[in-house]
């Protein structure tokens, strides 16, 4: 059991006077509530604080040390306070921002550099992971904000769709129309993501009967090394739109996975003012990216 702020605050009165009928009055209390809350108090600690007798009141040695730490601790607690009533109208603080690395580099340097440079106080922790851990996260209070690529709904979070985009094969323009090149033979992909198990599962034999695969935890490397012809990569097109938009091209005829982008957070944090800047320049992102 945890002390509160009232136990603390009657433990000190009663302290400089020594007296419970005294420091009931002056406190504004029954002297039996004031018995009642140091009994709370003593319990949570473990030991007693007061020595009680018919004629006087004094402090045992744990409670001469309680008084210089209780002191400490509500002048701490009256800082929370004040910090937490702040973040509720100043935009302050730190933040966890989690998303996928690719969704990353396609949102955060068109909304963050700005926040940065308006909101002085407030700072960033950056977490990058599938969006399935990212979401994980935010429900087991490890993050504040996420952005998400198809959230499982839960009770707890606060789900803001955003835009959609669209995960098939890519293969390098230059190699567009050339069904007989070494390239439609690889697939390369990150085996991890629903997305690339869906796909696999539909085009093996079909448009892309390729022999061999390369896998990597890094859309970015599988754009690359689509771009330069070392197979078909299997992308978002957000990503293929963000650094090779001229040099892929998308394989006609492959099923199409459609993925939801969603602003995530916990229905805690709608009032808190950094969350709201945030989620509202993540909004206006969104809306120029789609």
């Amino acid at each position: 059991m945890i002390a509160s702020s009232n136990e603390l605050l009657y433990f000190i009165e009663l302290a400089k006077v020594l007296n419970f009928s005294r420091a009931s009055e002056r406190i504004g209390i029954s002297q039996p509530s004031l018995s009642a809350a140091i009994k709370r108090l003593e319990h949570a600690i473990g030991t007693e604080l007061f020595i009680r007798d018919k004629h006087k009141v004094m402090l045992t040695q744990a409670g001469k040390n309680l008084v210089f730490h209780a002191k400490q601790l509500l002048q701490l607690w009256d800082t929370t306070k004040s910090s937490c009533l702040a973040s509720q109208y100043e935009a302050q603080g730190s933040v966890t921002l989690g998303c996928h690395p690719s969704v990353a580099l396609n949102y955060l340097p068109k909304f963050l550099p700005a926040l940065l440079t308006a909101y002085p106080n407030l700072e960033f922790q950056l977490k990058h992971d599938l969006s399935r851990k990212i979401a994980e996260e935010i429900i087991n209070f490890t993050m504040d904000v996420g952005i998400v690529v198809n959230p499982i709904k839960h009770p707890d979070l606060v789900i803001k769709p955003l835009c959609y985009d669209e995960v098939t094969c890519w293969i390098s323009s230059e190699l567009v129309g050339k069904t007989s090149s070494d390239a439609m033979d690889t697939i390369i992909c990150d085996p991890d993501l629903i997305q690339t198990q869906w796909l696999l599962k539909r085009i093996h034999h079909k448009v892309v009967n390729y022999k061999r695969m390369i896998t990597t935890t890094s859309l970015e490397v599988v754009a690359r090394l689509a771009a330069e012809g070392a197979g078909v990569g299997i992308l978002p097109a957000g990503v293929v739109n963000t650094f090779y938009q001229e040099k892929l091209s998308r394989i006609t005829g492959v099923p199409i996975y459609q993925d939801e982008i969603c602003l995530v957070y916990r229905h805690e944090n709608r009032n808190n003012k950094a969350i709201q800047l945030i989620i509202e320049a993540i909004k206006n992102c969104s809306r120029e990216i789609a």
